[in-house]
């Protein structure tokens, strides 16, 4: 291995083909000779003739690699601090043997935030996660900075209007509120409201402010290959996508305070002559705007605005940034994460794996990586979760006012469900094995699901999923009604929510919790006129706890007694559609829990289906329950299970009583508000000692897996809509991993898997079949190679018991070199 790679600088996290790198680098391969090293970015150099030297100044910009993407599909922070355009910009002036230069660094906002690309009118900033739920990554970021750069200061350039007002508010209280807060600087210069009414006045003020952090921090200065001055900190610039304005201030220290400075350095060893600092400032004026578009076009499709170009040129890259985004980014973005791809396995082995393991493993062969994964039992932790999961069809809004609710609460519904359960009168499920105390046990996670949570009007059905007032007002109502024994028990926060219309899904988690989230993400598909609207379709979020990964899913399926193949292709067309921005789909996750308003009916006549229900015979009623039905034949739902219904069906009921239908319309009741849930049992095979692939037996292992324990499954009885709400509460199995026992495991399958492959020297002895004396190397007849039954025979008896091989050569005349496929 070259100095190259084994140099603590060289920045990995800006290599876009470490995927390819990764392999050889574990095998002891230089990759220079086999690859080219890919870094994303812009290069810019010009000559600049100095009497009669030459002096060649340039910038470097490098986009970071662990957190891709095109605009609007990669924004903010993730779990592990990386940010979002990510750049690194390094301006240097080479001149006879002497070189200065000076690093900034941008990225975009590091909390959790997403920006829909297409919107009317603006692009809506939306908080993907509550601020406490974003400190961890922020420090993270800020520590990765200051680990690498040194001292820190931060430049806000967001705006105070609409969105960023908002963004930029919770960076300020974020910082204040982080160990950061007095090491790390926070500027605030509204870059458009500054410039608009004070024009360069505003500006001085902020190259005043910035001269103070840079001046103490020096340049980079080296003569003759000898240090004589490092940068001992960097400036953090950012606006909302850390182009246009980013490139303006960048440009603003880069012309303004840095280049002076680096003049100086060199009249200071050349003896007083001036050098001609003009034709500095010119090119590199010239070089800054080149690098900005170039930027620009990595992240956004198009060159750089601004930056004293015309407003029609501004016009016309706006517009193909909006084409850019609506019609190529998606496959630019599958095209980076394809680049970037950090496993050697496929499909759903690979998800799996990327949950228990960490990234430098994941290049490991995929038998190895299978080995270990085979004993994944014995360097994870089992924890108990309790799971909440409700749906409720609100019938158009908040209805939590309502005086209707003077003696039911919705507590009775969130908290106190067990209490809706008497098996004496066979209403609704409880769990035969749980006592009261295992009932009493606090929940661990909340999903919330709602259906019709606005009306569906027009206005509503074109506004999608833009955050509503009632979901705001829904989600405050549910965390104030949760946290009704906070003195006594952990409180609940409010993880994320998604809505489509009238479907809306929120996620509560108890606080102790909710450092072992990450990879939270929503997504949400239409299905209503086929695709075209959101009055129905589906949303989901999900997440990993540890080494689990949960899916949670609300949907509003196609109405009408009759309609059910409709409502049966609305769910595989959410399955089919639904992907999160992972790449994840619904059902690549170790639990999936699907709740909603299904709509499926009871084929059975209004009349009988209440007398039906009156005798709570809901055996006989389930066996004409299109659902039921359906699943039977294998037309829906396939792997999820279902809980026994023991309550009488919760649609259609007339408002603030206990009467089912009784309109015109007369509807027949139906249990159209449902919960499944599906597990994926983990099966990794291995390779045994003849290289054979092994499926592990799921037989031993009966007893110990747990698809998924349904403790509760009832409804309650709140009579604001014409639906009742539905719940069911889980305990499942969570996965933590130990890192030490990993590493142990690891270590242990490395060293039984052994080399990639195994060559086996065979020198044979030819002897005498008379005297039985050996018969000299040297002679001519000992070319076995030369003789075909032998060699037949010889490949017979070398595969019979040891596996395949591989490649048959001779290193000489009696040595045979073999190689087997498979090392054991």
């Amino acid at each position: 291995m070259t100095d190259l790679y084994l140099r603590t600088d060289i920045g990995f996290n800006f290599l876009w083909n470490i995927g390819l790198m990764t392999p050889l680098l574990q095998w002891g391969v230089d990759p220079s000779e086999w690859l080219v090293t890919i870094i994303c970015g812009s290069v810019e150099v010009c000559t600049i003739y100095c009497g009669a030297e030459q002096a060649r100044m340039g910038i470097i910009s490098r986009v970071s690699s662990l957190r891709p993407g095109t605009r609007f599909h990669a924004r903010g922070v993730n779990d592990r601090g990386d940010v979002a355009n990510f750049v690194e910009t390094e301006q240097f002036i080479y001149l006879g043997n002497e070189v200065v230069s000076h690093i900034q660094v941008r990225g975009t906002v590091p909390l959790f935030w997403e920006q829909p690309g297409i919107q009317v009118g603006s692009h809506k900033i939306q908080f993907s996660r509550g601020l406490e739920l974003s400190m961890d990554a922020f420090e993270r970021h800020l520590m990765s900075i200051v680990s690498h750069y040194g001292a820190t200061a931060i430049v806000n350039l967001l705006g105070s209007k609409q969105g960023e007002a908002m963004l930029s508010h919770h960076y300020q209280e974020l910082h204040k509120q982080s160990t950061f807060k007095s090491t790390v600087p926070h500027i605030v210069f509204d870059y458009h409201s500054e410039t608009q009414l004070r024009g360069a006045k505003g500006l001085e003020w902020l190259e005043k402010q910035l001269r103070r952090f840079i001046e103490p921090w020096q340049l980079f200065h080296a003569v003759d290959g000898q240090m004589k001055q490092c940068q001992t900190g960097v400036l953090r610039i950012n606006c909302v996508d850390c182009l246009d304005r980013t490139n303006a201030v960048e440009t603003l220290v880069g012309l303004q305070v840095v280049l002076p400075r680096m003049l100086a350095c060199f009249e200071m060893v050349n003896k007083g002559q001036s050098l001609p600092a003009f034709r500095f400032t010119d090119s590199l004026r010239q070089l800054w705007q080149l690098n900005g578009d170039q930027v620009s076009r990595i992240y956004a499709g198009t060159g750089a605005l601004g930056s004293g170009r015309s407003r029609l040129r501004d016009v016309q890259r706006s517009a193909v940034r909006t084409i850019q985004h609506s019609f190529f980014d998606s496959a630019k973005q599958d095209a980076m994460r394809t680049l970037l791809a950090h496993s050697s396995l496929q499909g759903w082995m690979k998800l799996v794996t990327e949950q228990y393991l960490p990234r430098r493993l994941l290049h490991l062969p995929p038998t190895l990586l299978s080995n270990i994964m085979h004993s994944h039992e014995e360097f994870t932790q089992k924890h108990k979760l309790r799971v909440f999961v409700g749906t409720w069809n609100v019938n158009g809004g908040k209805h939590f006012r309502s005086v209707a609710h003077k003696h039911e609460s919705v507590t009775d519904w969130l908290l106190d469900l067990d209490k809706t359960v008497n098996p004496k009168t066979s209403w609704g499920y409880r769990n035969p094995a749980y006592d009261a105390n295992q009932l009493d046990r606090p929940m661990d996670v909340f999903a919330i699901g709602f259906e019709e949570i606005v009306d569906l009007t027009t206005s509503n059905i074109v506004a999608g999923s833009k955050p509503s007032a009632n979901q705001r007002e829904w989600g405050l109502f549910l965390q104030h009604h949760l946290n009704r024994d906070a003195h006594e028990r952990d409180n609940y926060i409010l993880i994320t929510s998604v809505q489509l219309v009238g479907v809306c899904l929120f996620l509560f988690v108890r606080a102790r919790l909710c450092n072992l989230l990450r990879d939270i993400s929503t997504a949400s598909v239409k299905t209503g006129l086929g695709g075209a609207t959101g009055n129905k379709g589906g949303v989901a979020i999900r997440f990993q706890i540890g080494a689990t990964s949960l899916c949670f899913v609300c949907s509003h399926f196609a109405a009408g007694q009759s309609n059910v193949r409709e409502r049966n292709d609305d769910f595989h067309e959410i399955c089919r559609r639904l992907v999160f921005p992972t790449g994840r789909n619904i059902l690549s996750h170790d639990y999936v829990f699907w709740c909603g308003d299904f709509n499926y009916r009871i084929n059975l006549s209004g009349a009988e289906v209440k007398r039906l229900v009156s005798q709570s015979a809901w055996s006989d009623l389930l066996r004409s329950d299109q659902l039921t039905v359906e699943r039977q034949a294998g037309n829906v739902f396939r792997g999820f299970d279902e809980g026994l219904i023991r309550f009488a069906p919760t649609y259609k009921y007339d408002l603030f009583c206990d009467d089912y239908d009784t309109s015109e319309k007369a509807r027949s009741p139906a249990w159209t508000d449902r919960v499944l849930w599906r597990r994926v049992r983990l099966q990794f095979p291995s390779i045994s000692e003849d290289g054979l692939l092994v499926i592990p037996s799921t037989n031993g292992s009966e007893d110990m897996w747990n698809p998924g324990q349904l403790v509760l499954y009832s409804r309650s009885e709140l009579k604001t809509s014409d639906h009742r709400p539905v719940a069911a509460v889980f305990d499942i199995d969570a996965y933590t991993v130990s890192r030490d026992a990993r590493r142990k495991t690891v270590l242990k399958c490395i060293e039984e898997y052994g080399p990639v492959d195994c060559m086996v020297e065979l020198n044979i002895q030819l002897v005498e079949t008379v005297s039985q004396k050996p018969v000299p190397n040297d002679s001519a007849h000992t070319a076995l190679y030369r003789w075909r039954d032998f060699m037949d025979k010889l490949k017979v008896i070398a595969c019979l018991k040891r596996g395949t091989a591989l490649l048959f050569q001779f290193a000489d005349a009696v040595t045979l070199l073999i190689t087997y496929v498979n090392p054991k």
